[in-house]
């Protein structure tokens, strides 16, 4: 069933789908808008309602940081493949500016980063790659910028091949 689905609609449009119903994205107003058919540039954004505001009127801090949060994780599982192990293992948030109304970030990998990643795992190695992922007002100005560390490694049936 799901081949077909992935088959018949394309597994990013069937990403972008799940996770604009996910219970707490849906909750807290996230909008996936674009996944790249490749998995290699995401799109998200946020509005500002009564249920991810802040006591001061402004986008919570816990919806900043979800909204970004699984991104990165998912975009090197679905392009670096099945013999690899990808965990979010850290995560800073930089607080800029208040987040007054819609708020958006997108997320881009390239087969430079990919390489590196592959290369550093060779040897069955753990690799901690940091990325990092603005968070955007709709005026374009800077509101948190977010610093992720994965860990990435080879799977043990693949270290031995």
């Amino acid at each position: 069933m799901l081949k077909w689905l992935t088959d018949t609609f394309g597994k990013a449009r069937l990403m972008r789908w799940f996770m604009t119903f996910y219970p707490p994205y849906l909750g807290a107003g996230v909008r996936v808008q674009h996944i790249s058919d490749d998995f290699r540039d995401i799109q998200v954004s946020m509005g500002l309602s009564w249920y991810n505001r802040n006591y001061v009127g402004t986008q919570f801090g816990g919806s900043l940081y979800s909204m970004v949060d699984p991104f990165y994780m998912l975009m090197l599982m679905e392009n670096l493949g099945r013999q690899f192990i990808v965990w979010d293992k850290a995560a800073d948030i930089d607080f800029i500016a208040p987040g007054k109304g819609p708020v958006f970030a997108r997320f881009s990998i390239d087969e430079t980063l990919l390489d590196e990643i592959r290369r550093q795992t060779a040897n069955g190695e753990k690799y901690l790659p940091q990325l990092q992922v603005d968070i955007h007002d709709g005026a374009g100005a800077l509101v948190a910028r977010v610093q992720k560390t994965l860990y990435v490694r080879l799977k043990p049936q693949a270290r031995q091949a």
